[in-house]
């Protein structure tokens, strides 16, 4: 009887061991498809995109680079004129945290405007960027999405809005992980529906005052009228009944 009962605690420690481990793997794994690069053809990469602000190819080149030699896979950006380049992809997030990352360097990128950055392409969140000449470093962002989850283009990236900038930037093992919170002093981070909500157009505001607001409109409007037919000389008016045949 002891020997079942040993048996079975020790099978149900096992499964506990088993089930945190998928658990600890699945929080571990990016939403990214192919996020290291690995797969691709000729100057493309599987589950990637290239977009920019000027989408003359002159402007700027994009490049696959295979692994090779015990090096991992890398995605280039070249650009030649100024723009605002990007390798992307669209990603679907559940609600919650997420600290999303690449390795990244540049070469000869502008000092002046927006260097090398991994980006959502919504109002400004982004890591911090990376300008001039840099060796590899790793950059990201912390992003809080809310309850009904969300889907973003993630970007990797050279410039930025109205940043458009000119050199090579080179991106290896893109991630996007789930985590339970930002580390205290953690930068930079963004909470995604608080930005959204903000960019919002439209009329703000409850139904009464908005109704409050045209019917001001209309008052000023007759004012305006009563005040424009008191300043017409008397010589000018219409005399009652002129016109009629």
């Amino acid at each position: 009887m002891r020997r079942n009962r040993r048996s079975l605690a020790a099978l149900t420690a096992a499964a506990l061991i088993l089930c945190a481990g998928a658990a600890a793997r699945a929080a571990r794994t990016s939403p990214l498809t192919n996020g290291d690069f690995r797969r691709g053809s000729g100057a493309a990469c599987d589950g990637w995109r290239t977009d920019a602000w000027i989408l003359d190819p002159a402007a700027t080149t994009y490049a696959w680079i295979a692994p090779r030699q015990g090096h991992p896979a890398e995605l280039e950006i070249d650009t030649h004129r100024d723009n605002d380049a990007r390798w992307l992809q669209t990603v679907p997030l559940s609600p919650g945290w997420y600290h999303a990352s690449v390795a990244a360097r540049t070469e000869n990128a502008s000092k002046y405007f927006t260097g090398a950055t991994i980006s959502v392409l919504e109002d400004g969140i982004r890591s911090p960027d990376l300008r001039e000449t840099t060796g590899w470093r790793r950059i990201g962002f912390y992003l809080h999405v809310g309850g009904r989850g969300a889907d973003v283009d993630i970007a990797l990236r050279l410039g930025g809005y109205m940043n458009l900038t000119r050199g090579k930037a080179f991106f290896r093992d893109a991630r996007i992980e789930r985590i339970a919170a930002p580390p205290p002093g953690a930068t930079p981070v963004f909470d995604l529906d608080a930005i959204r909500r903000a960019e919002t157009t439209g009329p703000i505001g409850r139904p009464w005052s908005l109704a409050a607001t045209f019917a001001a409109y209309a008052l000023l409007g007759i004012a305006g009228w009563i005040i424009f037919r008191r300043t017409i000389p008397r010589g000018v008016r219409p005399r009652a009944g002129a016109g009629r045949g």
